[in-house]
C-alpha cells in the first residue's frame, strides 16, 4: 500500500525530472537549431521514461516537461528581456554557458507561467539544478538572478 507522502513524493521527484529534461531540451534546442516541438517529440520518444541500453530511466511528468519547454520557447524574448534586465551591466545573457542560459530560461518561464509552484520552491529547484551541472560559483549566480525575478515578478509572495 502506498502512503500519501509516496504519492506526494513520487510527484515531487516527476517534477523535479521534468525541470531537469526542459533544461536538457533546451540546451539541445540551442545547440542543434531544433524546434521545441521536435526537441519535444525526441524527449518523449526516446529519453523519458524509456530504457537505453539496459537501463530504465524514471518517468517524469509529460506535460509538466511539455509545458516548460514549449512554453518557455514561445516566450523567449519576453524572457529573455526579464533575465537581462536584473543581470549586471558586465554581463550578457547570450555570453553566458549554453546551459546556464537554457536553465535560466526554463525557470524564469516558470516562474512568470507557473504560479502553482511557490516561488521559493522554483529558486531552490533550480539552484539544485545549477549545483548538478556545476562546481564553481554559477549556483550563487542562479539564486541571485532568479531571487531579483522572483522579487519583481511575485512580490506578494515575499511581504
Amino acid at each position: 500500500m502506498t502512503s500519501k507522502s509516496d504519492k506526494r513524493g513520487d510527484k515531487h521527484s516527476r517534477r523535479r525530472l521534468a525541470r531537469l529534461n526542459a533544461v536538457q531540451a533546451f540546451y539541445q534546442m540551442g545547440l542543434e537549431q531544433k524546434s521545441p516541438h521536435e526537441v519535444v517529440s525526441e524527449f518523449e520518444t526516446h529519453r523519458l521514461g524509456a530504457e537505453i541500453d539496459g537501463v530504465q530511466f524514471k518517468d517524469t511528468d509529460k506535460t509538466f516537461f511539455r509545458d516548460l519547454v514549449i512554453g518557455a520557447s514561445e516566450r523567449q524574448g519576453e524572457i529573455d528581456a526579464a533575465i537581462s534586465a536584473v543581470l549586471d551591466k558586465d554581463r550578457k545573457l547570450e555570453r553566458l554557458e549554453l546551459v546556464l542560459q537554457a536553465l535560466l530560461r526554463v525557470s524564469t518561464y516558470e516562474l512568470m507561467a507557473r504560479i502553482d509552484f511557490p516561488a521559493k520552491v522554483v529558486i531552490a529547484e533550480y539552484v539544485g539544478l545549477a549545483r548538478s551541472f556545476f562546481g564553481g560559483n554559477e549556483p550563487s549566480f542562479v539564486n541571485g538572478v532568479l531571487d531579483r525575478l522572483a522579487r519583481d515578478m511575485r512580490s506578494a509572495e515575499f511581504e
